[in-house]
């Protein structure tokens, strides 16, 4: 079956406000195109006043602060490294999430009047996507939630900073610190927390699909029932999880850097950062465990049923009397055949209630882990690590 115009072009990524005024200031084409013009603006736009305004009031470099610009690991990893990633994972997610929803159609699993379900689903979810109201809601999260609860008690530094002064009362923002405030990290959050809300889109599409009557093949070889290909949107998202790894590798560097920290006391909250971005990644196939349940069951069921017919008659052949014409045991089809029915309900019987690989769990969890990597190093001094180096060699 040939995927029509619709699921072809199905995306949760291309849409919304932003996506048309981007396009109005030619920073983007219909297709994500651009993407080196969209990370060079949106990094003038939020990087390079921090680093102007901050010369301009002596704190770019020095000891004039505890913390100036060109030291702050965080906001160059925020900026410089995990926005790029964010701007780069719109365009992988779009490709492969294209391709792979146009799948449930070449592959037969929408059928008849499902079809007309299906293609609603994604009218649906491309007007969510396209929502005006959910992008002014997700500038006033970030303006007030973002900033004032998560920033201020969580990611500001104690340490006087090129972006403020702790007091009494407070921080006292210095001159670059209120671009910071106002444009650099609302920015940032934004495009960060709007996908989460793709990933939300995502997720309300697939419910939507999990109710309908696909139709799964309990025998298919992907042990998923025939959806097993859903498994590989996990690694169109591997950018996005890199840019939030190494979100959290810039904020904890900080702390390690500029207050005194250990790694190890962080080992907690990198815990549940993976746990949380990766699990808000994959969690949106877990709505595929009911639907795959009913198919693993009823398949059990038809084969077993199929499997003791066949072993009745095997049975009646070969153990109850003797087959016609002097047929031999060794070398016989029968033989060939009862092992290749076990194989196939050994398919059924370990078919997966989720379409997600152990492999791609592993992955993400790497990438989302790759940029923290590095901060084992401050647990060991250069002349232990050069030590361990020479041992290694000699």
């Amino acid at each position: 079956m040939r995927a029509s115009s619709l699921e072809q072009d199905f995306s949760i990524v291309i849409g919304g406000p932003l996506f048309q005024a981007l396009r109005r200031a030619h920073l983007t084409g219909d297709a994500l195109e651009l993407v080196r013009r969209r990370i060079v603006a949106i990094t003038i736009i939020v990087w390079v006043p921090l680093f102007a305004l901050s010369a301009a009031d002596g704190k770019a470099w020095g000891d004039a602060v505890a913390v100036p610009f060109l030291y702050d690991i965080d906001a160059h990893a925020r900026f410089l490294v995990a926005l790029p990633l964010l701007i780069v994972a719109e365009l992988v997610v779009h490709r492969r999430m294209r391709a792979i929803v146009a799948q449930f159609v070449t592959l037969d699993l929408v059928r008849g009047s499902v079809r007309e379900r299906f293609d609603a689903a994604i009218a649906s979810a491309m007007r969510l996507r396209n929502s005006v109201v959910v992008e002014l809601t997700l500038i006033v999260l970030v303006y007030t939630v973002g900033i004032l609860v998560v920033w201020r008690h969580y990611a500001a530094l104690a340490a006087p900073t090129w972006y403020a002064t702790p007091e009494e009362h407070g921080l006292r923002m210095q001159l670059a610190g209120w671009w910071y405030l106002i444009v650099s990290l609302p920015l940032f959050q934004f495009l960060l927390v709007r996908w989460y809300f793709r990933l939300i889109v995502w997720a309300r599409f697939l419910w939507q699909v999990s109710r309908m009557d696909i139709a799964y093949a309990p025998m298919h070889p992907d042990r998923s029932g025939g959806v097993g290909f859903l498994s590989r949107i996990g690694y169109a998202f591997a950018p996005l999880l890199f840019a939030q790894g190494t979100l959290l590798a810039g904020m904890i560097a900080n702390h390690i850097f500029f207050e005194g920290a250990v790694l190890t006391s962080f080992l907690l909250e990198v815990f549940t950062f993976v746990v949380i971005v990766v699990g808000f990644v994959l969690a949106p196939l877990l709505v595929f465990i009911a639907p795959l349940s009913r198919t693993k069951r009823a398949g059990l069921g038809d084969y077993g049923h199929l499997a003791k017919r066949y072993v009745d008659e095997f049975d009646a052949k070969w153990l109850r009397r003797a087959p016609s014409g002097g047929e031999p045991l060794v070398g016989s089809a029968d033989i060939q055949s009862l092992a290749d029915m076990a194989n196939s309900f050994e398919v059924v019987n370990t078919m997966r209630l989720v379409p997600i690989k152990l492999e791609t769990v592993v992955q993400l969890v790497v990438m989302t882990l790759l940029p923290v990597a590095p901060l084992l190093l401050t647990m060991i001094s250069f002349e232990e690590l050069l030590g361990q180096l020479v041992k290694t060699i000699l």
